[in-house]
């Protein structure tokens, strides 16, 4: 896994071509290492469909629960195909975007 820092978020992106086996090692690394970090987790190299973004379903609302943003950039699912409950953007730049905006709906009390 290769991690990039920025200021208010980490962007985790998979360096190997094995999406069951990233979702699982993140479902297991992040309560660990990156609990209290927002997350971006770069899956452009990937053609994705629901079932495989449905993988990161349980550790995306168990971080949203931490207060903390997580956000999968892909942009390849149709966005008729994204659950209410996961964040995904087409960009790393407007992943940034959105962290920042629940940094700030976090700070006023939202």
């Amino acid at each position: 896994m290769k991690i990039k820092k920025h200021d208010t978020y980490l962007v985790l992106t998979d360096e190997r071509d094995d999406l069951p086996n990233f979702a699982s090692y993140l479902e297991r690394i992040v309560p660990q290492k990156y609990e209290k970090a927002n997350l971006v987790i770069d899956l452009l190299k990937y053609s994705l469909d629901l079932p495989q973004l449905l993988l990161f379903l349980k550790l995306s609302n168990y971080h949203r629960s931490t207060k903390h943003s997580f956000v999968i950039v892909n942009n390849t699912i149709s966005i008729d195909d994204i659950p209410e409950e996961i964040i995904v953007v087409p960009t790393l730049e407007e992943a940034g975007d959105i962290v920042e905006m629940e940094e700030i709906e976090r700070d006023l009390g939202f």
